[in-house]
């Protein structure tokens, strides 16, 4: 295949002599307008825009006086036109370009200002199918792609954010723009219209029902710069990817030090976690470790709910995150400020247990604004070498199971309220997951173990030393239903559950050892329910 090659080089320093502005977002619009037409800079515009401009009184030339052609069909088409284009794209230096300029009367634009429909704002909001096919635009990327691609010679804004730097450029260095400064802007609208396509290919899919899309994209912006990543040697920064979502991507932080890498995953892992109680149910409080919960529970106050989430492990709570399903009051925020902790996560926070944590001045505190819902559909994705693995969130929910009594023993109704509860809380550890509880409160989690019997064991452990540092008599795994996120493939994980107190176990099930599981089971007088679901989580 031939490539196309033109070795001209650019030049450093390109003057600002016409610009164009056709932009959604009008922040800041009319004032950069007002700065330009100031150096003397002609103005070019379309719509809204043009609109916006005429009205503060500035001398500016709406587009379709360039092309000899009206806005037709509701404004979709205004600026595709070889007259927009080859200003935007010719190549100042190229004779053959210059020359097509010149016979058919085009005028070079050297200044590109452009943002886009709110697609994403659409989307996000619900729009109907035909409402948001109509923001999808289309002259706005075109323009922002000619303009960043020919950035030798044309500067391409598609941030408002931006618009200071350019107007210090040309204060800086006599109405020009330096090409590193054109590269950097091209870059971004590049990234800018990228993620916008993504936005767009990912909601044809869901809209038609499209599982795995010939090419997935997925797309964000910059929310962040980190100071390092998951270690001090590794460099992060966190992207939004504009799903309205509740959590910690759309939480306001209200005091603290800026979240870390480990701190937004653990804080996401948390509040995910703790929206699995419904609110109006129980209290809830999850603690959470390196990403897996180290107690979880509800109770009659979200005070309680803290204190019995923490004696599950107060240990391992230590420098924690804290997700509450409820908005954080005073009573809480007291309990919880005895403890070194790193994020505190609610819906909402009342004014008294601001000034609380507020002792605390390094203690991050997230607002989130609400509880993200466990049954919503999405998608999640997690890179691998040279490829990316996209699945379906895990909105699977145990109270929409139809549950399956194996065992001649049925569960009393307190051990199926414990089962659901920990089967719950298993969704959210690492595997291989094993999880006790009792009245609403997890009595030990084994997390992320090779063997699903050593996870049995340590969560098994956990409750010893929690009933030594509570002076309890016996561990609470006494008496307690638990969990195995995934089945049981032999019977010596339910010995070892048995061994620790348990009384009734829930399972997906579908091992071909069932039956062996299930005599054994039957042997202690165990009761067992099979889910028919796993939930595996890597």
């Amino acid at each position: 295949m031939a490539v196309i090659s033109k070795k001209i080089p650019a030049p450093d320093k390109v003057e600002i002599k016409t610009a164009l502005l056709s932009v959604f977002d009008k922040t800041g619009i009319v004032e950069l307008a007002q700065a330009l037409s100031a150096r003397g800079v002609r103005l070019l515009s379309t719509g809204g825009t043009y609109k916006a401009i005429a009205a503060a009184g500035l001398a500016v030339t709406d587009v379709s006086e360039i092309t000899g052609f009206p806005e037709i069909m509701d404004g979709r088409v205004k600026t595709l036109h070889p007259m927009v284009h080859g200003g935007l794209l010719a190549i100042r230096d190229d004779d053959e370009h210059q020359d097509a300029m010149k016979t058919h009367g085009i005028e070079g634009i050297d200044l590109a200002v452009i943002n886009l429909y709110p697609f994403e704002e659409v989307r996000a909001a619900g729009g109907d199918y035909p409402t948001t096919v109509e923001n999808i635009d289309i002259g706005g990327p075109a323009m922002i792609r000619a303009s960043a691609k020919n950035h030798a010679y044309v500067t391409t804004l598609t941030d408002p954010a931006d618009y200071a730097e350019l107007l210090e450029q040309l204060s800086a260095d006599g109405g020009k723009t330096a090409y590193a400064f054109r590269q950097r802007m091209a870059a971004k609208a590049y990234a800018r219209t990228a993620a916008y396509d993504a936005m767009i290919s990912n909601w044809f899919a869901e809209a038609l029902s499209i599982d795995t899309p010939r090419h997935r994209v997925i797309g964000g912006a910059l929310k962040e710069e980190m100071r390092y990543g998951e270690n001090p040697h590794q460099k992060a920064a966190f992207y939004v990817t504009g799903e309205k979502r509740p959590g910690v991507s759309t939480a306001a932080l209200l005091q603290g030090k800026q979240l870390s890498y480990n701190n937004i995953n653990d804080t996401d892992a948390a509040y995910e976690l703790v929206a699995e109680f419904l609110p109006e149910k129980a209290p809830a409080c999850a603690i959470i470790k390196h990403a897996n919960p180290c107690g979880v529970a509800t109770g009659a106050s979200l005070v309680e709910a803290y204190r019995r989430a923490l004696a599950c492990d107060s240990v391992s709570a230590f420098g924690g995150i804290i997700a509450l399903n409820r908005t954080l009051d005073a009573e809480t925020a007291e309990e919880i400020v005895k403890l070194f902790t790193e994020v505190i996560i609610a819906p909402d926070v009342t004014d008294e247990a601001k000034a609380i944590v507020a002792r605390k001045p390094n203690l991050r505190l997230l607002s989130a604004g609400g509880l993200p819902d466990p049954r919503v559909a999405g998608l999640t994705a997690k890179t691998v070498s040279g490829g990316l693995l996209v699945q379906s969130r895990d909105n699977g929910m145990v109270e929409d199971l139809e549950l399956k009594v194996v065992t001649k023993r049925a569960p009393t109704a307190q051990e199926l309220d414990d089962m659901k509860f920990a089967f719950k809380v298993g969704k959210h550890v690492k595997s291989n997951a094993v999880v006790y509880a009792k009245d609403g409160q997890t009595a030990g989690i084994g997390a992320g173990q090779m063997s699903r019997v050593d996870s049995a064991r340590i969560a098994a452990l956990k409750a010893e030393e929690a009933a030594k540092a509570l002076g309890l008599a016996v561990p609470m795994t006494h008496g307690s239903a638990v969990a195995s996120e995934a089945f049981l493939p032999f019977a010596d994980g339910l010995l070892s559950m048995i061994a620790a107190g348990a009384t009734a176990v829930i399972q997906p099930g579908g091992s071909m050892r069932d039956q062996e599981v299930i005599d054994a089971a039957n042997e202690h007088g165990i009761a067992m329910v099979f889910t028919g679901m796993r939930h595996f989580r890597h």
